[in-house]
């Protein structure tokens, strides 16, 4: 379904900013319970965002350092951002940047946990032979989820008794070298794999071209005549050098992004992950702690690029377009309702059982007829800002940027991520090995996103 597109503009247009520590206390879950808890923190994860009025109701963008938002939790927080600006929820555009040592906001699958693990099945929790104990499992904490929206909302409050004018929006792009690489390559010897992960020292996989990916980082920022305000960041890219240990990290991305908050101060920096489900840095990183920041450095340099190379335009109109998309959920073996029911009460390995709750969270959604939006800025039609669900593969940034050629266009993924990966169809048909887990749509969910891009992006 298509909701209505609008150009509005009532000048002037205003912005306001906002910056909000939301670091996970330690001990938190990392990664959905994936890897090692909040341990020491190494940088603080933010909450960076601005709000824009002056085009009716007012838009909210907020990029947060946490690996995703799921379910209930992305909802609460669209709608407390939206109370607290005097909007709609469908106008408040949420992203995560995904990095790793950070926390994955899934409120109903931690509930599904919970109620699992006060059965008898887990009566060896407390084994006394430590070698016979089954973990417990957990994916967040929803307390602190609230806390957190508690915290936003009151710098949203402040933030919009000082908004500043805006009168112009710039663009810019530059091309980031040897960052991105596809985790699809193909061997000398003509065969297909997916096993390109974000560190890597496999030699034939290092040799492989890099494969799809979108080479461009692009800017867009927002000005009051010749002074810059905001500027928000965005590339196709896992965000991650190396993790798992509980050192929270904002990783190569969050570095670049605070060099350039430190050079330019008076400028609200930001920073989104684009489409990168399948696109990580796997070529160029071998997982040595000193390559993040060789890696933030290459960041860095592309958005000192794409800087330099803004181009300014009057700020007249912004429009708004949403479509709502059903993506389904997946039922094939060992992801059924029985069977994703059975692993949370039984599978040994408690982060089996989380990927499972995760799984079933997004399951019982979709079985309440639950739809994603996809909502998109457009400034005047020469700029789009369109925001993608969970872990979408980049060729559906690039598919977006295809149907404007003419037009910059910035896709942010990593919008709703109750999903899991969203792949393009070629990925099931060659068996992407990362489609064994952490993926909840079904196959042909690739004809279902190009459609409510399509709905999305064309005039």
């Amino acid at each position: 379904m298509l909701l209505p597109s609008r150009f509005t503009h009532a000048a002037p247009f205003e912005l306001a900013t906002f910056t909000v520590d939301v670091t996970i206390p330690v001990g938190h879950p990392c990664m959905g319970g994936g890897i090692a808890p909040a341990g020491k923190v190494i940088q603080p994860l933010l909450a960076k965002g601005f709000v824009l009025t002056g085009a009716g109701r007012p838009f909210v963008v907020v990029c947060f350092d946490w690996c995703e938002i799921r379910g209930s939790a992305f909802e609460d927080w669209r709608k407390g951002l939206a109370e607290e600006c005097g909007t709609v929820p469908e106008r408040v555009l949420i992203t995560s940047t995904h990095v790793h040592d950070a926390p994955v906001m899934d409120p109903e699958a931690e509930h599904l946990l919970h109620e699992a693990q006060k059965t008898g099945a887990w009566k060896n929790l407390a084994a006394p032979d430590p070698k016979a104990r089954i973990q417990l499992a957990s994916v967040c904490w929803p307390d602190f989820n609230r806390i957190c929206i508690q915290r936003v909302r009151v710098a949203v409050k402040e933030a919009l008794a000082g908004k500043k004018r805006v009168t112009h929006f710039g663009i810019g792009r530059a091309e980031v070298k040897e960052v991105a690489s596809n985790r699809r390559y193909i061997t000398p010897e003509g065969q297909v794999l997916y096993n390109r992960m974000s560190r890597n020292t496999n030699p034939v996989a290092r040799d492989a071209d890099a494969g799809t990916i979108d080479p461009w980082l692009r800017t867009l920022s927002f000005w009051d005549g010749e002074t810059p305000v905001c500027a928000l960041h965005s590339y196709a890219v896992h965000p991650m050098s190396y993790y798992g240990g509980g050192e929270i990290s904002i990783d190569f991305v969050g570095l670049a992004r605070e060099r350039m908050q430190q050079e330019h101060p008076t400028v609200h920096q930001m920073y989104a992950s684009g489409c990168s489900g399948n696109v990580t840095a796997g070529k160029w990183n071998d997982g040595a702690p000193a390559n993040r920041d060789v890696l933030a450095g290459k960041i860095h340099a592309a958005m000192q690029e794409a800087w330099k190379q803004t181009k300014k335009l009057p700020l007249e109109q912004v429009g708004f377009k949403a479509a709502k998309i059903a993506l389904g959920a997946r039922n094939s073996i060992g992801f059924t309702e029985e069977a994703l029911r059975h692993r949370i009460s039984n599978d040994p390995g408690p982060f089996a059982r989380a990927e499972a709750a995760m799984g079933l969270a997004w399951y019982e959604r979709v079985k309440a007829g639950h739809q994603i939006d996809l909502p998109m800025l457009d400034f005047g039609g020469a700029a789009q800002l369109l925001l993608l669900p969970a872990e979408s593969y980049v060729e559906f940034q690039l598919y977006a940027q295809e149907l404007r050629p003419d037009s910059f266009v910035m896709v942010m993924g990593y919008g709703e991520c109750g999903p899991g990966y969203i792949p393009i169809e070629r990925a099931w048909q060659e068996r992407d090995g990362n489609l064994r887990d952490w993926a909840w749509v079904p196959t042909g969910s690739e004809d279902a996103m190009k459609a409510a891009i399509r709905e999305v992006m064309l005039k």
